[in-house]
């Protein structure tokens, strides 16, 4: 082996180990089943660490007193009319997002993501902070979540290579054109999900995704959504929202 080629093939492997997620996959409609990531998306430039430095002085929520976590909940009892979303998990996002107002440059909407969830199951919760009015669709988890493909998230990472969704708080950042096309890029705020920017973890639309109650594909650990919404959901949350990712 030749230096140039030696040179290309580490290239070549450096590269493959940063991608997190996949393009193009084909809808199995057979089997109602869809297809994983089968090739590699475009890595973005993450040599900056995060969009958003107000991300290491967030207040955590288990830091904020009881008295004032109710107090904090009584002024969201607007949020969620219809209780789609788990109501502990829609607390923590609340009294987060309410302990970091000032932080989260783009209140107008925060989203719950509930991996815990099977895929069949529209589990990625946008809320109007306004109207309280939650809009939710399907999204895809990691390939390295759900091993045997049955649609359950089972194991989580924060861990490079691992294919794996990451659990915690993130703040959306700007947008890019990738390989998936629109894609917005996302920084981890928590211990388990801090290496989101590294890992190239974002959302992005994905033709293993669609809306119907189908077992999605899996990603290599995007939160990736139905190709024909990606452009409003990622417009709309852009730029500095808060998003929740848990699993029960």
């Amino acid at each position: 082996m030749t230096k140039k080629t030696l040179l290309s093939s580490l290239v070549l492997t450096a590269y493959l180990g940063l991608a997190a997620c996949a393009g193009n996959s084909e809808d199995l409609s057979s089997t109602e089943t869809l297809q994983d990531d089968a090739t590699q998306e475009q890595v973005f430039d993450s040599t900056a660490q995060t969009e958003n430095p107000e991300a290491a002085n967030m207040v955590e929520e288990n830091a904020v007193a009881t008295s004032t976590k109710s107090a904090i909940l009584k002024e969201y009892d607007y949020v969620d009319p219809n209780r789609a979303i788990n109501t502990d998990a829609l607390a923590k996002a609340l009294i987060y997002f309410d302990s970091n107002k000032s932080k989260i440059k783009n209140k107008n909407y925060v989203t719950v993501i509930d991996f815990g969830a099977k895929s069949t199951k529209a589990r990625f919760h946008i809320i109007d902070m306004k109207t309280g009015k939650v809009w939710s669709i399907h999204v895809a988890h990691g390939k390295g979540s759900d091993s045997n493909h049955d649609g359950y998230a089972e194991k989580f990472s924060n861990k490079s290579g691992s294919k794996a969704s990451s659990l915690g708080y993130y703040l959306t950042g700007s947008t890019y054109n990738g390989s998936n096309g629109l894609s917005l890029r996302l920084d981890g705020l928590s211990s388990t999900n801090s290496n989101a920017r590294g890992r190239a973890v974002v959302i992005h639309g994905a033709s293993y995704v669609k809306e119907k109650s189908v077992i999605q594909g899996r990603s290599w650990g995007c939160p990736a959504i139905a190709s024909s919404l990606k452009t409003k959901v990622i417009n709309m949350l852009k730029n500095g929202t808060l998003i929740y990712a848990y699993a029960n």
